[in-house]
């Protein structure tokens, strides 16, 4: 809390959806694609925001935001969410999380380093919070706040890149991944994928897969403009929903990333497609967490089905498991969030530091003044007696009415100008400071 009677200070306040708080259908209708972020941005801004991040990824939907009145701001924040999903604040209210402060502050580094993603570690999410501040960049609504955050969550996630095994799993599992395929299809020149949903896990896989020379790639997803936005990013063809039937004929892997909490393959689906193939083999990947695909599908003659699990298991032989570290990259990001605050709790001190410097400044400039060519023991003398006037009269005064604050108030002091650290070298030395100080006569003062 500001002093009374200073300038407040601003407080982080972090509101989103999530792929553990919402649902993905809720999360289809507030995802934001990179051209309508300028236009969200404009819309906080004028409810009052001055510094925010809008983050949209295929997890998460988030609202980053500086604000002297962080009720103010999360409402704000939580509205905007509402009115992009084309909902009500309060029937969307169930699905989103608010965190202030430090929470909001941890919860930002986490995702930054990637681990409060459906897949610890995978890659694509740092430079998504990267795109979302360079957004914000040029629709000018960042700050020193914002600014100091975000720079401290990219150190954040560097560290724990550079320092532990966390990123090496997801690029490990894709690999594995491409593996897999190869020994299914052999040469992938020949092969066509399928992409169902626009989980990050999924298009890594199919990255993976067109870097190991994959010529054609169909995307399809629940929304059709973001799945025209995906094809336009991965630069590949779209196809409706309503044609994913013929979209799975033609492929020969399949990549499912929609996280839906119902199977979309089924093994009727996939039973029918087989025969529409002439039981060419299908490879299935199954990144989305509930899971795609109905584990009866795995039965089927000619499809092999694979999901993140088992393909880790692949990536994974030989090497430290996932958990030791993400508890490593866990305790970078504690570290990471303390030395924020303390920097955070330094800098706000600064402001005060300064105005008492200005204060003692101007009184010794006045002294000067009313006592040029003063003996330099009595201008010392003088000096010392105006600092401590409005201290010394303010402490009488708390001692007077018995105000309870005064106690707090002299321990400060000693703490502030380290008395009793004095007050032992003074002993020491063969002097007492026994008693109290005296305060500086009226005729001294002015």
């Amino acid at each position: 809390m500001p002093a009374s009677g200073g300038p407040a200070s601003s407080e982080l306040v972090l509101v989103g959806a999530n792929h553990r708080s919402s649902s993905g259908a809720v999360r289809d209708l507030i995802c934001t694609e990179e051209t309508e972020v300028p236009g969200v941005l404009a819309r906080l801004r004028a409810a009052g925001l001055s510094e925010m991040l809008w983050l949209s990824t295929c997890d998460r939907v988030e609202v980053l935001a500086a604000s002297c009145d962080p009720a103010a701001a999360a409402a704000a924040a939580a509205s905007a969410l509402a009115e992009r999903a084309g909902m009500t604040a309060e029937s969307l209210g169930p699905e989103l999380y608010t965190l202030t402060g430090g929470d909001a502050v941890r919860h930002l580094f986490a995702v930054a380093c990637s681990l409060d993603s459906q897949v610890v570690g995978e890659p694509h999410v740092l430079g998504q919070v990267k795109a979302a501040h360079r957004a914000s960049v040029a629709a000018h609504v960042t700050g020193p706040e914002l600014e100091a955050v975000l720079q401290a969550a990219y150190a954040a996630a560097k560290r724990v890149r550079t320092e532990t095994a966390i990123a090496e799993r997801p690029v490990s599992i894709a690999a594995a991944a491409v593996q897999t395929a190869r020994d299914i299809h052999g040469d992938l020149d020949r092969s066509a994928a399928l992409l169902i949903g626009l989980g990050d896990m999924g298009e890594l896989m199919v990255d993976a897969l067109r870097e190991a020379g994959l010529p054609r790639l169909t995307v399809a997803a629940r929304v059709d403009r973001r799945a025209e936005a995906a094809a336009r990013r991965l630069g590949c063809h779209h196809v409706p929903v309503d044609d994913l039937d013929t979209a799975l004929v033609s492929a020969d892997i399949v990549v499912t990333a929609a996280g839906l909490g119902r199977y979309i393959l089924s093994a009727d689906r996939m039973e029918a497609v087989l025969k529409r193939r002439r039981r060419r083999p299908v490879f299935v990947i199954d990144t989305a967490i509930p899971g795609d695909v109905d584990p009866d599908v795995g039965g089927l003659e000619g499809v092999f089905v694979y999901d993140l699990a088992d393909l880790e298991r692949v990536a994974l032989e030989g090497r430290a498991t996932r958990e030791a570290a993400a508890a490593a990259a866990w305790a970078i990001v504690d570290q990471a969030v303390a030395a924020f605050a303390r920097g955070r709790a330094e800098r706000a001190a600064v402001p005060a530091v300064a105005a008492l410097r200005g204060h003692f400044e101007a009184v010794r400039s006045r002294l000067l003044a009313e006592h040029a060519g003063a003996d330099p023991a009595e201008a010392t003398r003088l000096l010392v007696n105006r600092l401590l006037h409005d201290p010394s009269q303010v402490l009488r005064a708390m001692a007077a009415s018995h105000d309870m604050e005064q106690v707090e108030a002299e321990r400060l002091l000693r703490r502030l100008f380290r008395l009793d650290r004095a007050e032992n070298a003074a002993t020491g030395a063969g002097f007492s400071t026994a008693g109290p100080v005296p305060g500086p006569s009226e005729g001294e003062v002015r």
